[in-house]
């Protein structure tokens, strides 16, 4: 199944078994379905919890707000990641502070859930991926949506927590066939799970035992696609080995199969779509370094793409987005 069918089945689950989900959004109801038809046939299916609202994300994410302090489980679809600063004092100074604040005599249960990120030449203000914005707001999980991940299994998790979620979906997986995660095999990767405490698993993909890599990829989303077909081609091709990690949060960050798989490669490569500089990357790089301080066998790459605006010309665009041609040269030079 397309992760886009996958994750309107995945809402469609939750309306069914949980009536107090609703989803709100820009032009989400039918016959619309929304921007990536994501939300396709749910408006009709449930007219009273599906509802589309006017075009002010602030609103969106204000009104999921309050009803989330009502009782109901809201999730709020903003159509472009790029909008999110039109909400951002919604999530900081009210949606994530209210358990705190209220000394957890409420909770504000919001989903936020965004298309995100380039590859399609939408331009400088829907193209970016501005997640890294929302990282280390206390009190807020960030996620990334992934082919390793099932969408269902994923809202139902949020569904079972208290605290509010920020859900970024890249653009380019929708159209793209889940991978079906089990301890096993993907394609020509050996597949297993891993994590601790209350997040979901992180996916490890490797093309040898894990004590045969000498590199360890961290990437999340689509990045985690091209980091995947790179490890796979150089295994091939050239016998360079590594071993990808696949969180599906990235904030607060579990650092358990990390440290367990950089204490085997000594190694570490981060890949983001998100511009570079004071990054998801950079975070994990100065904890890593804390980490195995003396015990790396070179310092953390981050990459990321270039710091400057997004351009409109689909060539401009992937020469500035990181893409499958940097990944595999850096990874292949990380490896080394």
């Amino acid at each position: 199944m397309i992760y886009a069918k996958a994750l309107g089945g995945a809402l469609d689950h939750c309306l069914r078994t949980d009536s107090r989900v609703v989803v709100l959004g820009e032009d989400i109801a039918d016959p619309y379905g929304g921007a990536f038809k994501v939300t396709r046939g749910l408006s009709t299916a449930y007219p009273d919890r599906v509802r589309a609202t006017p075009v002010s994300e602030a609103a969106i994410v204000g009104m999921a707000a309050g009803l989330a302090l009502g009782g109901f489980r809201p999730i709020a679809e903003i159509m472009f990641g790029d909008f999110l600063a039109l909400c951002f004092d919604q999530v900081i100074n009210h949606i994530a502070k209210y358990e705190a604040m209220y000394n957890r005599q409420v909770t504000c249960p919001v989903i936020i859930r965004t298309p995100s990120g380039g590859g399609r030449a939408y331009g400088p203000t829907h193209s970016q991926s501005l997640e890294k914005h929302f990282l280390g707001i206390p009190h807020l999980r960030v996620l990334a949506a992934s082919l390793y991940h099932e969408p269902r299994e994923t809202f139902e998790f949020f569904l079972a927590q208290g605290s509010p979620v920020l859900y970024i979906e890249h653009k380019l997986l929708y159209p793209m066939h889940m991978a079906a995660i089990q301890e096993g095999r993907v394609g020509e990767c050996r597949v297993s799970l891993s994590g601790s405490g209350d997040v979901l698993p992180t996916v490890h993909l490797s093309p040898v035992p894990r004590e045969d890599c000498s590199l360890t990829v961290l990437a999340y989303g689509y990045q985690a696609v091209l980091a995947q077909r790179a490890i796979q081609k150089l295994a091939v091709e050239k016998e360079i080995f590594a071993e990808l990690l696949v969180p599906a949060q990235i904030a607060p960050i579990d650092w358990a199969p990390i440290e367990k798989s950089v204490a085997a490669t000594g190694r570490l490569a981060t890949v983001e779509e998100g511009t570079g500089g004071w990054s998801w990357g950079t975070e994990i790089a100065a904890g890593t370094g804390k980490r195995f301080f003396g015990r790396l066998r070179r310092p953390v790459e981050v990459l990321a793409s270039e710091p400057t605006v997004i351009p409109s010309a689909r060539q401009l665009e992937r020469h500035m987005l990181m893409n499958a041609d940097k990944v595999e040269k850096a990874i292949e030079e990380c490896a080394a």
